[in-house]
């Protein structure tokens, strides 16, 4: 059921509210306005919807309007959706949380949204002064610079020399389209063109495109650009300049803010490899639940579905580039980080010959163990000793989070018990929640037992450093009376002395990341860096594949790097 007002529809069905904001979900991009009548759209990120209950968005780009919007000051929501510019009524915020230097907050639920057809209202113009260089090439590679000089969700305005008319029309379709924003962002997307205006006496050529092929995550992208466009263009308008943040993608590089850390969800540049960048919805959805589990919401039995069969598509077409993607999340929480390591792990070394259900309730509940950690008392975690009423009350964690996993009906209750319940519990009995010993605990909560701790020790600690997998494999085999020594053996085998995902120094003194194995368990692919830093995009330089003993030397030795 819809109803019109004005230029926009209004739409009340339930099921097409969710539909559109599921969809804004995905693209990433929002906008949100003021209720003050003089409010410019400022870009945020959408991240989870939980319907008829709450909103949950990322405003850590703007951050300077979050003590009016604490105060109770309405806003809405503006966003592209299904080929429509899709906007909400007013709301007001009910929760923030600041965590990772991200701001997450949660909204009321919108009951309508209003929808407009006419996406060309929303073309963002570059004013006098906002320069983006853009280039365009063919299969030849040749390339045609010019300036972008508008921008929408479908298609943009490249102004070009005049002599490009005669190089256009022998192109072959579609075009590579190439943007190079002041801050270093640089973006490419294919585009045919539509229509051309010349300027004879500024000898310039105006050349409209319409973007093809595009992926979910340009879409996601060219509305972030959208957004930051208008932003500030709506500075250049002022004739007083205010407190307004001008936009991180204007920013000179070099002299870039604290905002122009967050593209969409995260700065996705900052990820090291392709992979890890597809990890970023996965991360995004376990961030959003920890703040939901915290306001009384169970797990989101769909979300969790969903990225649980992201995961495995993720690990059926590539498992090293996904074990390695798991070292290079270090932007993220630790819990979040932590639960997708132990998922993807955990998969990997028992995963083979399994049913899809089971393989896909092992992911599952490998990414959620931890969180119920979120629902004890957080003081605990920064306790200078762990005291016996300490463990006691920390053990609870894993109760109150099978508890929010009753609606979870496809998940497997044996799986989740065995996984959840069952990955702190020690063979001696020393463990947690039930302090079951030997042959009480399930085979497959054994094998979790040593994936949680291989993973735990990998990472810096208050009490401790983060460890070389030699050492911890050292500190499992050396404690057999708590880890299954067959697990641990396995473990071993599987990964390799020295696993995906491990910074070696090689003869040569050369640092490389370990990206792939040969079948001998020797480095095959490897990253070359200069920083014992987990891996980010800066810090990973050349390559290396197939003769990497022989360019490099052997490994000498493992450095241990929290990741």
């Amino acid at each position: 059921m819809s109803v019109q007002q004005d230029e926009y529809e209004r739409v009340t069905s339930p099921t097409v509210v969710s539909s559109l904001l599921n969809t804004m979900i995905e693209g990433g991009g929002v906008s949100l306005c003021l209720a003050s009548a003089d409010a410019r759209p400022e870009p945020i990120v959408l991240m989870e919807q939980y319907a008829g209950k709450t909103l949950v968005m990322d405003l850590s780009s703007v951050d300077h309007l979050l003590n009016r919007l604490q105060q109770g000051e309405s806003f809405f929501l503006r966003g592209h959706s299904q080929g429509k510019v899709v906007r909400t009524p007013f709301l007001s915020l009910t929760e923030t949380r600041h965590a990772g230097g991200r701001f997450l907050c949660c909204s009321d639920y919108p009951a309508t949204l209003e929808v407009l057809q006419r996406r060309e209202s929303f073309r963002a113009e570059l004013r006098l002064g906002m320069v983006v260089p853009a280039s365009i090439r063919g299969e030849s590679g040749d390339g045609i610079h010019g300036e972008l000089r508008d921008l929408s969700q479908d298609g943009c305005q490249i102004e070009l020399p005049l002599t490009a008319s005669g190089v256009l029309a022998e192109a072959d379709l579609p075009l590579t389209l190439a943007f190079t924003f002041p801050d270093g962002t640089y973006f490419e997307v294919q585009g045919v063109p539509r229509h051309q205006k010349t300027d004879p006496e500024r000898h310039l050529l105006r050349v409209g495109f319409r973007f093809t092929n595009c992926a979910s995550e340009q879409e996601r992208q060219i509305w972030y650009f959208v957004c930051e466009i208008e932003r500030e263009a709506a500075r250049y308008k002022k004739e007083a300049q205010d407190d307004r943040q001008p936009s991180p993608l204007f920013e000179q590089s070099g002299k870039r803010t604290a905002g122009s850390e967050h593209v969409g969800r995260r700065d996705i540049r900052r990820y090291a490899t392709p992979m890890a960048r597809r990890l970023v919805k996965i991360a995004a959805y376990l961030d959003a639940q920890l703040l939901l589990l915290q306001q009384g919401s169970d797990i989101d039995s769909r979300q969790l579905s969903r990225n649980a069969d992201r995961l495995l598509l993720l690990h059926e077409e590539d498992r090293e580039a996904l074990l390695f993607a798991t070292r290079c999340l270090s932007p993220e929480p630790l819990l979040v980080r932590h639960g997708i390591a132990v998922a993807v792990h955990l998969l990997d070394l028992v995963g083979a010959n399994m049913p899809r259900d089971v393989r896909k309730a092992i992911v599952a509940s490998g990414l959620v163990h931890d969180l119920g950690k979120a629902l004890v008392p957080q003081i605990l975690f920064k306790a200078p000793q762990f005291e016996a009423t300490h463990r006691q009350t920390m053990s609870e964690h894993v109760a109150l989070l099978l508890d929010r996993l009753q609606h979870c009906q496809w998940l497997s209750a044996a799986v989740a018990q065995a996984v959840i319940g069952g990955i702190n519990e020690r063979l001696d009995g020393s463990g947690y929640p039930d302090g079951l010993t030997g042959n009480d605990i399930n085979e497959l909560a054994k094998a979790s037992a040593v994936v949680d701790v291989v993973e735990a020790m990998r990472r810096d600690r208050a009490d401790r450093p983060a460890k070389t997998a030699q050492q911890i494999y050292r500190h499992l085999l050396s404690h057999p009376h708590q880890f299954d020594p067959r697990w641990t053996k396995r473990y071993i085998e599987h990964f390799k002395p020295l696993p995906v995902g491990s910074l070696a120094y090689f003869s040569s003194e050369q640092m490389a990341w370990v990206v792939r194995l040969d079948e001998q368990g020797a480095p095959a692919e490897v990253a070359l860096t200069r920083q014992a830093e987990a891996p980010i995009r800066e810090t990973l330089g050349n390559t290396l594949r197939g003769d990497v003993l022989e360019r490099l030397g052997k490994p000498t030795r493992e450095v241990a790097v929290s990741t």
